[in-house]
């Protein structure tokens, strides 16, 4: 467990290192899950200790959202006095990222007719 829990987080420190040193536009822990994922398809499949790792890390997933939660609080009069642009901003992306997944998957399922 301790090996693939390694792994993950080499994988992680790779993508923050490569990110940071390129000046990527890209988190470096998603260019972690990328190097992760690359490495589970060369190996053709997912090992039993690292699922195990990684559904270990996924029940305790809601601890890490904590400090987001304490920063809100902390931060709650500024959020208070942005409220409008905030919520115009939620609402926009909400609706443009609707937008964009019906429109992907109506190209895709018109692609998958043709073929």
């Amino acid at each position: 467990m301790l090996g693939f829990l390694t792994l993950i987080l080499v994988c992680q420190l790779a993508g923050e290192f490569i990110t940071g040193a390129l000046a990527l536009p890209i988190p470096g822990p998603v260019l972690g899950m990328v190097f992760l994922f690359v490495i589970l398809m060369l190996l053709g499949r997912v090992p039993a200790q690292l699922d195990q790792t990684a559904n270990g890390l996924l029940r305790s997933m809601s601890l890490l959202f904590v400090p987001a939660g304490t920063g809100v609080i902390l931060h709650f009069q500024l959020l208070g006095q942005a409220l409008l642009p905030l919520g115009l901003a939620l609402v926009v992306s909400t609706l443009a990222t609707i937008a964009v997944t019906g429109l992907l998957m109506q190209w895709l399922g018109a692609g998958s007719a043709d073929g």
